[in-house]
């Protein structure tokens, strides 16, 4: 299995899907308890979701292991993405529901989370560090937009229901702040409720990649899973939903890709 999938493509975009990926090393898969095998934190048919970016000049690159193996979208050191609040660890060792991921003294000691680090989360961040820097190369500068979704409702994270829309751009200092400002804009006159900065500001990806001032310029979007998947039964894809939802980020992709840099 590959630990990254890269799509290379003509265009100042590249789009980013960190938490997408399923597979699990058997190794690992054999000290998991019965609550985290189903791998219910995976930001679900995220990709197919954007599978409008295929007739677009847009690079891709999609993590394809588990979040539970090592999160690429957190400080590999440990540091808080979210200082008081509460998150799971680059090497999670509960579920977004609060159960155990790792049997009785199963979990990672300090030597296999280095281990993991280097083996899954460097590789990751090596290919995408190196497609910014080879659009930067061809254009003057790169887009970063950081794909994920989660579960509309986490009380571990946030009270009541997520909105649909939740742009990330590091309280404005991950892109130039117009372009989130138009971003935020266009969500705003859509049919989907939608905040920017809020409980979701961007992960380590936004704000590691998010440089202006190098001219590299990062969003990151969560998008509530109830708005193209079903959620209360087995995560499908819902079609008609996200036909939807997909015709909608097509059109903010769109605009971000021709922002004039």
């Amino acid at each position: 299995m590959d630990i990254v999938s890269l799509a290379e493509n003509t265009g100042p975009l590249l789009v980013s899907f960190p938490h997408s990926g399923t597979f699990v090393p058997q190794a690992i898969k054999e000290t998991l308890t019965q609550a985290a095998l189903p791998l219910p934190d995976t930001d679900w048919h995220v990709p197919r979701l954007y599978g409008f970016l295929a007739d677009m000049p847009v690079s891709t690159i999609t993590a394809n292991y588990s979040r539970y193996v090592v999160d690429v979208n957190r400080f590999s050191q440990g540091s808080a993405l979210y200082p008081g609040q509460s998150e799971t660890e680059v090497c999670p060792t509960t579920t977004f529901s609060e159960h155990a991921i790792y049997l009785q003294g199963k979990s990672p000691n300090k030597a296999q989370i280095d281990q993991r680090i280097q083996a899954y989360w460097q590789p990751y961040h090596k290919a995408l560090a190196d497609q910014l820097e080879r659009i930067k190369a061809i254009h003057g500068y790169a887009l970063l937009w950081d794909a994920h979704s989660i579960a509309s409702v986490v009380p571990r994270f946030f009270t009541g229901t997520l909105p649909d829309l939740n742009l990330g751009t590091a309280e404005s200092l991950s892109c130039r702040p117009d372009l989130g400002n138009d971003l935020f804009k266009i969500m705003q006159q859509s049919q989907f409720s939608a905040v920017r900065d809020s409980r979701f500001k961007g992960g380590y990806i936004t704000r590691h990649y998010g440089q202006p001032q190098g001219d590299i310029h990062a969003v990151q979007m969560e998008i509530a899973q109830s708005t193209y998947t079903e959620e209360h039964s087995d995560n499908g894809y819902d079609e008609t939903k996200a036909a939807k939802l997909g015709e909608f980020l097509q059109t903010m992709i769109l605009a971000l890709s021709r922002t004039k840099i």
